[in-house]
């Protein structure tokens, strides 16, 4: 399965499970999964590569952006969860 078609799964079961679950525009290759309350789930390290290799953020500026607007901004009690993966 291709990552392009297991993220459009994982957003149709996100969905399914949760229709009022908030997604991030944007940022698809970051989604990771999602909770037992359908809200879905972010890797951060893959927000932040985005930001950089699309937007030419230096490393500080994308972990910056991503934590004044992406992490802060509540949109209610199915706002997206991030986490940072250890590898």
């Amino acid at each position: 399965m291709t990552k392009d078609k297991y993220t459009e799964e994982l957003k149709q079961a996100i969905e399914s499970l949760n229709p009022d679950a908030m997604l991030v525009d944007g940022h698809d290759e970051a989604l990771a999964g999602y909770d037992t309350r359908g809200r879905a789930i972010y890797r951060i390290e893959d927000i932040v590569r985005t930001l950089m290799e699309r937007d030419g953020m230096t490393e500080e500026e994308a972990v910056e952006y991503f934590d004044f607007n992406i992490e802060c901004a509540y949109v209610g009690q199915f706002t997206p969860i991030y986490m940072w993966e250890e590898k």
